[in-house]
């Protein structure tokens, strides 16, 4: 693969975007976790499934738009989606966790109908749920590129507020933290990241990346920074090594990307538990 890279540009594209989602995703999928707003990242993959198909149906029913990139599309349903689930979190404001089931379900509704007016599934779709190697242009990952930089600058800026935020709502607003805007830009910013994701790692697999590393770096953290970091750690060596198996494989790259977090998941739930057992015998004794 490493001859391949420096020949083909896919490779290059595929490479440099997984890098990039290796790094952003996990990097809020800290902030997603601590605030046990998992399911979040699920209920945006699915309504940014939905962006696609709506895509992908246009292409085949109006003429003249072949050219239309689904991905675009995809961000813009992401974005509608999150915009959705902050309204909704203001109507039920004793019972806020309902806002993303509700758009996890419209999701998969709409999607659903989709999908069965364009004709299925084809091939482009399928690389759409599960990532392709291949399917990552470079304007995509200029694309990425950017997102990443706009994700980064805004976490640097607003580190502090969403620290506050993850932890304590109730402190946040008494210290003058302006919660509402807060988490509008953070929920943004993860419905443009799974957006970007899903051609490298798949729409139904890319909130895995985000939540996977970060349950790995739980184990073994002491810090919410160090946490940051290993979530970071984890999340690059899946997507590399993921990206080297599909390649090799010849499989879709969001199934090895998932598969290598899992096993890295499992040997820190293993080393945690033996270095645990160690220090018990070690005080024993």
């Amino acid at each position: 693969m490493f001859e391949s890279f420096f020949q083909y540009e896919f490779l290059q594209n595929a490479a440099i975007t997984g890098i990039l989602i290796g790094l952003v995703a996990p990097l809020l999928g800290v902030f997603i976790v601590v605030r046990r707003l998992s399911l979040i990242a699920d209920a945006l993959s699915h309504i940014t499934l939905t962006g696609i198909a709506a895509s992908l149906l246009l292409e085949k029913r109006v003429s003249g738009i072949n050219d239309w990139n689904p991905v675009y599309m995809g961000m813009a349903f992401s974005v509608i989606g999150a915009v959705l689930i902050e309204r909704l979190r203001k109507v039920y404001k004793h019972y806020e966790e309902l806002a993303i089931p509700i758009i996890l379900s419209g999701g998969i509704g709409l999607g659903v109908i989709l999908i069965s007016l364009a004709d299925g599934f084809n091939t482009d779709l399928f690389s759409y749920l599960f990532g392709s190697v291949t399917a990552v242009s470079r304007s995509n990952m200029w694309t990425v590129l950017i997102i990443t930089s706009i994700v980064l600058l805004i976490v640097l800026l607003f580190y502090k507020e969403l620290f506050v935020l993850s932890f304590d709502e109730e402190h946040a607003s008494i210290s003058g933290v302006s919660g509402r805007w807060v988490h509008l830009l953070f929920i943004l910013m993860v419905a443009l990241v799974i957006a970007s994701s899903m051609q490298v790692v798949g729409i139904l697999l890319v909130s895995a990346l985000m939540t996977l590393p970060v349950a790995s770096a739980l184990r073994l953290s002491t810090s919410f920074k160090q946490t940051i970091g290993l979530s970071v750690l984890f999340g690059e060596t899946s997507v590399i090594i993921g990206l080297f198996s599909a390649y090799h494989l010849s499989v879709p790259p969001g199934g090895t990307i998932v598969m290598t977090a899992i096993l890295i998941l499992i040997l820190t739930i293993a080393y945690k538990k033996v270095s645990t057992q160690f220090s018990i015998k070690g005080e024993a004794l």
